[in-house]
């Protein structure tokens, strides 16, 4: 594995001759980020990832100075799951001047959920995202659907771009007991952990409640307090239109009989945000 620090150096260490597949990250790896590796490099020539702690998508109270950085023992991963070039950029090879020209998705998807909570968060994941694909010019990039508002406004980002980049999204990797991975994990006590589960199973049940023709107000509302109950600070617990992330009334949730995303194949989601002591963790559930 080549590791590059530099736009030029990075151009020049990609194998344009092949299929590039890439997988933009913050680091601090864990097996759901190898699972994109892995994918990566199924359909792919080349494989590129990057580590970038991207100061653009935090707020001023959040966690961009202790964010986990762990370099050494990332790379390592990269290396054994079959990365090819690694680009881990410092902030003044990424921006080299002050980063002026942003993008700013629609508001009807990113101000909302995530967006709602954490203004601003995607006008940053769209700038950096976008500058890492000018970077790397990849034929394929592979988003893990943890992330679910996320990977949908950079497929809508491409699309409306004309980027000659094929959207591929991953299913979540989760813990034994359904705990999705994510890298925030690692900032849970004991106790938080063995707690944190509670929000896969609040969306398990959310998701069966729909099925059995529960209102959706209603059910928010039971999965909020339930939730609370227990010692969580709730940000959202939802279920959305899984194709545009609508809001569901009770005649569009319970009438019709699919609304279809992109590969026809589910039709709602759940989604939730919640805060177990000082750790924010979010999931989501498709059906």
């Amino acid at each position: 594995m080549i590791t590059v620090r530099t736009i030029s150096q990075l151009r020049s260490s990609v194998d344009h001759s092949k299929v590039v597949g890439f997988v933009p990250t913050m680091g601090n790896l864990h097996a759901g980020h190898l699972d994109l590796i892995s994918r990566a490099k199924q359909h792919s020539g080349c494989v590129v990832s990057s580590i970038f702690v991207n100061r653009l998508q935090f707020a001023p109270h959040e966690d961009f100075d202790s964010y986990p950085r762990t370099f050494i023992e990332d790379s390592k991963k990269l290396e054994a799951a079959g990365c090819d070039v690694l680009f881990a950029p410092r902030e003044e090879d990424l921006y080299p001047v002050p980063q002026g020209f942003q993008v700013s998705p629609p508001e009807e998807l990113a101000d909302i959920l995530e967006g709602e909570f954490r203004p601003g968060f995607f006008k940053g994941v769209c700038t950096v995202v976008l500058k890492l694909f000018n970077c790397v010019h990849p034929n394929r990039v592979y988003f893990g659907r943890k992330d679910y508002q996320q990977a949908m406004i950079i497929d809508h980002m491409i699309s409306q771009m004309a980027l000659p980049i094929e959207m591929v999204k991953v299913p979540t990797r989760r813990e034994v007991d359904g705990l999705a991975m994510s890298s925030r994990n690692g900032y849970l006590s004991d106790p938080e952990r063995a707690e944190a589960v509670q929000l896969y199973l609040t969306l398990c049940q959310m998701r069966e409640s729909f099925k059995e023709g529960k209102s959706v107000a209603l059910i928010e509302q039971e999965a909020m307090q339930h939730l609370q109950a227990r010692g969580w600070k709730t940000d959202y617990l939802t279920i959305r239109s899984a194709l545009d992330l609508t809001a569901l009334d009770q005649s569009t949730a319970h009438n019709a009989t699919h609304l279809p995303d992109k590969n026809n194949t589910v039709s709602f989601v759940a989604l939730g945000a919640a805060r177990i002591g000082k750790t924010r963790l979010i999931d989501n559930l498709e059906f």
